[in-house]
């Protein structure tokens, strides 16, 4: 397993009071010693007592044993100023950068050079939509592109196992430790993603400790397929409703809007015009008319014209408000 300095240091940083995503973005760069973050932790966090370098160290060396441990399941652990750390897509605000992950397999997938397709959507597709998905998801792996998507049930199962019967690339991004595959079911396609050289990734190491944590953490999962895509693709979705049935497809689709990442949806309007899966595809249509729109009648120009977009401006960081907050 590798594990660099620099990883261990910015998890340890994370848990003391004060120290979030922007407060490592500001604070570490990559080459500090324990000295030096401590210093800055003693000066820019909020913890009540000084803290000492030895106790810095001792929770580092914890945080250590406990990845080792999960050796069988991770591969490695990277953050922010590794230099083999991946470069989101897109402009982000420091809060929701990236700072840590842990993966299994293909790292270099997520590499900006990379054609990054992100296709995401509900839990429970009909026939259908699932139909189409297929044939889109094959001619995106066809053309060149690796599949994002979330490992869920349903249309993320799809694009993922599409893209591996396609002999392509795919990326199953995680609100979840390696050791513990959310949802269980889908435990042996993320081996056979593995095994079939693609990646898993995750912010966490340990299970989230409450449902609320858990929720926030598949928050967090569909801003990453998000900033690591060059284009996300919605196949159908349910638009946001009292029923409760509307899917983290909005969240993921409302980010890349945010992070200037390009956007398209699946939708026949002969087809699907009816069809309440498709709200949410009938909801960004009618917001932003120029939303490429792909159906079995267009799905080749269409995919050509997916593989054509990319982030619409340079990864830097932006000044707008954090999402959902």
């Amino acid at each position: 397993m590798k594990i660099s300095d620099n990883a261990l240091n910015i998890l340890a940083a994370t848990t003391y009071k004060g120290v979030g995503l922007a407060w490592v973005v500001k604070f570490i760069h990559g080459s500090e010693t324990s000295d030096i973050i401590v210093a800055r932790l003693n000066q820019h966090g909020k913890e009540t007592s000084q803290i000492k370098v030895t106790d810095f160290e001792n929770v580092r060396e914890g945080i250590r044993r406990e990845i080792v441990r999960l050796s069988d399941s991770v591969d490695g652990v990277i953050a922010i100023g590794d230099s083999e750390f991946p470069q989101y897509r897109g402009r982000v605000n420091n809060s929701e950068r990236p700072v840590v992950l842990f993966y299994r397999g293909e790292l270099s997938l997520l590499a900006k050079a990379n054609k990054n397709v992100a296709v995401i959507g509900l839990l429970t597709p009909d026939e259908g939509t699932e139909a189409v998905e297929i044939e889109v998801v094959k001619s995106l792996v066809e053309q060149g592109a690796t599949i994002v998507s979330g490992l869920a049930l349903g249309c993320d199962s799809i694009a993922h196992r599409q893209a591996l019967h396609s002999k392509g690339n795919t990326v199953a991004i995680l609100p979840g430790p390696l050791h513990d595959i959310l949802p269980a079911a889908n435990k042996s396609l993320a081996h056979e993603i593995v095994r079939q050289g693609g990646l898993l990734v995750t912010e966490y190491y340990q299970p989230a400790q409450s449902g609320l944590e858990l929720r926030a953490r598949y928050q967090q999962r569909d801003r990453l397929q998000a900033l690591f895509s060059d284009c996300v693709v919605l196949t159908a979705s349910y638009a946001k409703n009292d029923a409760g049935n509307d899917s983290g497809s909005r969240l993921a689709m409302a980010y890349a809007l945010k992070y200037n990442i390009a956007r398209a949806v699946m939708y026949d309007p002969d087809q699907d015009l009816t069809n309440p899966t498709y709200d949410l595809n009938r909801q960004l249509i009618a917001e932003q008319p120029d939303i490429l729109i792909i159906n079995r009648i267009n799905k080749d120009t269409a995919v050509k014209r997916v593989l054509s977009l990319g982030s619409l401006l340079p990864a830097e960081p932006c000044t707008q408000p954090d999402l959902f907050s």
